[in-house]
């Protein structure tokens, strides 16, 4: 039982600690948009994280049939990383900070232009980038296989379960920390952080399709 906690716990700290699209949009979601929306992110990340756990332990077959398509699932992943890093990069605008100022009529969250912040647009973006990224297909896969030959299902459950939660609240910890120097950043910064993370993402995007170009070439 310990043992599969510390397992868990190193695991959370390897998706911590690691660099991607995922940890630059939640900050990103979270100077634009708030603290809602940076929760709104990080929940369609968390939706995609369980799924891909879920399937990776209760159906191997299905994964190992699923990871024959993994190239063409890394191919939308990267044009969707790409698309997302031309309109951050060179086409979004950042509205002066007065207009994107908030107010909630019967429930619903709009900016002082009328225009209603849409959340679950911020929740599928979230969602997409993290699924379609073929690098957490393969770490969960293989972290699945490679525990499934060492632990029972009850300990793999701990293991994925502690996993899971210390990633969610880091990514909670980088939500409000974010949302908080948000709000005492001027319009140009964000605008340049806006158009940095555009940028990342193109490099994401074409590094990713460069390996899988290489993968094909290759075999």
């Amino acid at each position: 039982m310990v043992d599969a906690f510390i397992k868990g716990l190193a695991i959370s700290l390897l998706l911590i600690f690691s660099v991607g699209p995922v940890i630059f949009t939640i900050i990103k979601q979270s100077i634009n948009h708030g603290r809602r929306g940076g929760f709104s992110f990080i929940f369609g990340v968390w939706i995609s994280d369980l799924i891909w756990v879920v399937l990776s332990n209760g159906f191997s077959e299905a994964i190992h049939t699923l990871m024959y398509f993994k190239i063409p699932i890394g191919i939308a992943g990267c044009c969707f990383l790409i698309g997302m890093g031309i309109y951050f990069a060179f086409i979004k605008k950042i509205k002066p900070r007065y207009q994107q100022e908030s107010v909630v009529i019967a429930g619903d969250e709009y900016t002082l232009t009328g225009k209603r912040t849409n959340y679950f647009a911020i929740l599928s973006s979230g969602f997409l980038i993290n699924t379609l990224n073929p690098a957490v297909i393969s770490f969960w896969v293989i972290m699945a296989a490679s525990l499934a030959s060492v632990y029972n299902l009850y300990e793999r459950v701990v293991i994925f379960s502690t996993c899971l939660g210390v990633n969610m609240l880091a990514d909670v910890g980088k939500v409000m920390g974010a949302g908080y120097i948000g709000k005492k950043l001027s319009d140009r910064v964000i605008l340049i952080i806006n158009r940095v993370s555009g940028v990342l993402y193109l490099i994401f995007g074409f590094v990713i399709l460069a390996g899988i170009i290489y993968t094909l070439v290759k075999n």
